[in-house]
């Protein structure tokens, strides 16, 4: 039996082009039931865990979600001691914009200490456990001297600058008054400035938010007594709220952002493990930083 060259090749086009289609209407009916495409309208979860050392990752969820019409509210589930001054603030801020078009929930998991507490205060309502670890507003900046260590080791550090201050917290050399000086009108400008956010978003009046802020860390159940938190309950129970500040009428269900591809050493460690690394290697910087963190990570 003879074969026809262009039949063939035309069976062979239609029979890629429904495998194509069929594979697309699987891939829909998937993202429908459990992606971000999903026609039920849900609650948007964005996590802020360990260290913040960086805004830009959680930046992108909140904006993603913000934008997504099928995303009636935003949950941002917190277990964090805090990390670095600038990030924590940034998030903070865009909280605050997000609130304009959806309402967020803030739900604090074992620690949301320092930055962590920072991130959750722009929150329209907190919710934690009994037991979860809140407050500790304050600000740290560690400093080491190795002068005696390099001294044992016969190694000299030379520094050339133009500006009195300029190697301000140099390890090398004991600090001089004036430094310290600095260094505390540093901390104590971002110290206020922690004060007042949490006083605005909070509605706590200022001097008594002075009171709270000496980097005291409370229970949520005492964070709940002094204006800190607005509710007690778990994850559950704060997806539940979120859903129907949104607007949800029936069951509540969450969306979660898209899973990044693993990279080697996260596969090798655990995802968890890696981005410890990759924080505590930022915070081992031959440059210090102010930090938002809890007393035992002092």
């Amino acid at each position: 039996m003879r074969r026809h060259p262009i039949l063939t090749s035309f069976l062979i086009l239609a029979f890629i082009l429904l495998f194509f289609v069929g594979l697309s209407a699987l891939t829909l009916k998937w993202a429908g039931k459990e992606g971000l495409f999903a026609k039920a309208p849900k609650v948007g979860v964005v996590e802020v865990t360990g260290l913040i050392t960086q805004s830009q990752p959680t930046l992108k969820e909140l904006r993603r979600f913000q934008e997504d019409d099928r995303i009636k509210a935003i949950l941002v589930r917190i277990n964090s001691p805090g990390g670095a001054v600038g990030p924590s603030q940034e998030i903070m801020r865009e909280i605050l914009k997000v609130r304009k078009k959806k309402k967020v929930v803030a739900s604090l998991e074992s620690l949301a200490a320092s930055g962590g507490y920072y991130v959750a205060c722009a929150a329209d309502v907190i919710m934690a456990n009994p037991g979860t670890a809140v407050g500790s507003i304050g600000v740290i900046m560690k400093l080491a001297n190795v002068e005696q260590l390099t001294k044992k080791l016969g190694v000299d550090f030379y520094s050339l600058k133009a500006g009195e201050l300029k190697d301000l917290g140099s390890p090398f050399r004991p600090m001089t008054p004036e430094e310290r000086e600095a260094l505390q009108s540093l901390l104590d400008n971002i110290h206020q400035q922690f004060i007042q956010d949490v006083a605005t978003n909070r509605k706590i009046p200022r001097e008594k938010m002075a009171t709270l802020a000496t980097g005291t860390v409370f229970t949520g159940e005492q964070a709940k007594n002094l204006g800190l938190v607005d509710e007690l309950g778990n994850f559950e129970d704060a997806l539940e709220l979120a859903g129907r500040l949104g607007g949800i009428s029936g069951k509540v269900e969450a969306a979660y952002p898209p899973k990044k591809r693993p990279s080697l050493l996260s596969l090798i460690l655990g995802s968890d493990t890696e981005s410890n690394l990759h924080a505590l290697a930022e915070f081992l910087s031959p440059y210090p930083e102010p930090a938002f963190l809890p007393p035992w990570f002092r």
